[in-house]
């Protein structure tokens, strides 16, 4: 049975508190059901206890059948890797470990440093263990997901695809796998929306038992038909989409509340009786059984304990506040980067949300790292207006000046005074993590961090890559409730829709490097999913070629 139980699962990180203590539920045969929580509170981690990689401090769980499982860094790691190397690590166990002992002799061969045969012997266990039939298989999905032919695994290496290219290829294999149980962390990540839409269409169609990390919002409303919520060290399941899952919560919540206060009202109750037992049984001593029964039904309610109260919701406070510019931010002229699109001309104004959208691969990226500044092969213009002060979130949140030092010295340097400092990190969820070193936080506590750095600079012209990919879904609306305020121009890269909608008009880079303005989101994602009708579609003007 392709099932998936978890009872009273408990883990405590290597040095640091209990991260969570009473973990139970239950995933069905075909069910896909979706894992949420706050940043750092042990989502990951989960998958990681069921797949192995960790060792829970006590419970139990049981997968039925067969499962195969994706990290969310799958890909990000190791990019001088060839692409064999990489899918092997998603291949089922028994094949993971014939495929390395297999590439290892081919290794040595080729050195010299062995005589062909613990190659040949390597070489029959692969392929007895159906080792060319997974070869097939990886052959099938790069036809589908890789733009340009893959003909060579072994020498065809990671960093020659985008991280959209090496997320798809690798969703691909696995939902076509016909395993029977798959794990997937954050796998709409890098993703462009498109592809998210493939993504979505995949899980649907995908026979296979599935448990997942997402953030992504629509994703979680079109494909999750379970919820597992992560809070209050355990969690709680809501059998239902992402959709109804905020009204749920919040029913559960005041339930909660409810019966905490019935138990405070009962259990007072109980005392005051207990007490007018005492009195009536020191003034006549036949009232004594009454009160010693009185006393006991008492202790015994008290000792039963009252139920959880509310989970505290998360309380994050984002607060730009940028400042006024002139009226022409910034202007390009004839602007192309890398050859990935065509010179075009276009001008952003204060106070606009631009949303540069597209398929990945098509330099986004690069365009935005242009604007910040740093660009290789740029050509034409790019002239900020009077006035501006430009800050960039970049989607990696690689910060290696930040390596080995705490929380609390990073927001240190902006504001000097340590109370001030402790207060900024508390507003962003990161107040118990504030003598933490930065590469031991999780990817949502780095990015939450990389915003709050934003917002102490004061800029008014943010440029913001994929802000909320490793952002909890509490961090993405507070963000987006802190831009809806800001007073300042947002030019963003994003795939999220749900963070995209917010968002004044867009610039689009097709496939083919020519660049559309679009002023509307729903002609943005008809453009999306169908490039070829952007020369035609209503109200989108292009900006090169002109």
């Amino acid at each position: 049975m392709s099932s998936i139980v978890v009872s009273d699962l408990a883990y405590s990180p290597p040095g640091a508190d209990q991260l969570f203590f009473d973990v139970s539920f239950g995933v069905s045969p075909g069910e896909h059901a979706a894992i949420v929580g706050p940043n750092g509170v042990g989502k990951s981690t989960i998958l990681k206890i069921l797949t192995g990689q960790y060792e829970a401090d006590d419970g139990d769980f049981n997968i039925g059948g067969t499962f195969l499982q994706m990290t969310q860094d799958v890909g990000m790691s190791s990019p001088d890797d060839a692409l064999r190397d990489m899918l092997i690590e998603v291949a089922p166990a028994a094949l993971r470990i014939a495929g390395k002992t297999l590439f290892a002799a081919e290794k040595a061969m080729m050195s010299g440093e062995d005589d062909g045969m613990k190659y040949a012997e390597a070489l029959g266990d692969w392929g007895d263990l159906g080792g060319y039939e997974l070869e097939a298989q990886w052959a099938a999905a790069a036809q589908r997901s890789v733009k340009t032919p893959v003909t060579d695994f072994a020498s065809r290496l990671v960093r020659e695809l985008s991280g959209g290219e090496r997320k798809r290829l690798v969703l691909d294999l696995l939902l076509n796998s016909g395993a029977d149980v798959l794990f997937l962390d954050e796998p709409d990540n890098y993703l462009d929306i498109p592809t998210r839409t493939w993504l979505e269409d995949s899980i649907k169609a995908c026979k296979s038992t599935i448990l997942m990390v997402s953030h992504d919002r629509t994703l979680l409303e079109r494909v999750a038909t379970k919820i597992i919520a992560v809070e209050g060290s355990g969690c709680w399941v809501h059998g239902g989409s992402y959709t109804t899952f905020p009204e749920a919560r919040q029913k559960r919540q005041e339930l909660m509340g409810d019966d905490l206060k019935r138990w405070n009202d009962e259990e007072r109750r109980l005392f005051h009786h207990m007490k007018i037992m005492k009195q009536r049984a020191a003034q006549n001593f036949k009232n004594a059984t009454k009160a010693n029964g009185a006393e006991t039904r008492w202790e015994k309610f008290v000792k039963a304990g009252p139920p959880p109260p509310p989970v505290a919701d998360q309380q994050i406070y984002v607060r730009f506040t940028g400042a006024d510019s002139a009226r022409r931010v910034v202007k390009f002229e004839s602007v192309a980067v890398d050859d990935l699109f065509k010179p075009f001309s276009d001008e952003v104004h204060f106070g606009e949300r631009v949303g540069l959208i597209g398929p990945n691969g098509t330099g986004k990226t690069h365009l935005l790292n242009a604007l910040n500044g740093i660009a290789n092969n740029q050509v034409g213009t790019i002239t900020f207006g009077p006035r501006t002060s430009v800050g960039m979130f970049n989607q990696i949140n690689d910060r290696p000046e930040y390596t080995g030092r705490e929380c609390i010295d990073i927001v240190r340097d902006r504001l000097t005074d340590e109370q001030k400092s402790m207060a900024a990190l508390a507003r962003y969820g990161l107040r118990n993590n504030a003598r933490q070193e930065f590469q031991t936080l999780s990817g949502g506590q780095k990015a939450r961090l990389e915003i709050l750095g934003l917002e102490l600079a004061g800029h008014n012209v943010l440029l913001l890559d994929e802000p909320t990919d490793n952002l909890d879904i509490e961090s993405s609306e507070a963000l987006e409730q802190a831009l809806e305020g800001f007073e300042g121009t947002v030019i963003a890269v994003s795939h999220d829709r749900t963070f995209l909608q917010r968002f004044s008009r867009f610039v689009m880079i097709t496939d083919d490097g020519d660049v559309y303005e679009i002023p509307d989101y729903d002609l943005a994602l008809e453009g999306l999913s169908s490039p070829h009708t952007l020369a035609t579609l209503r109200l989108a003007k292009p900006l090169t070629g002109e």
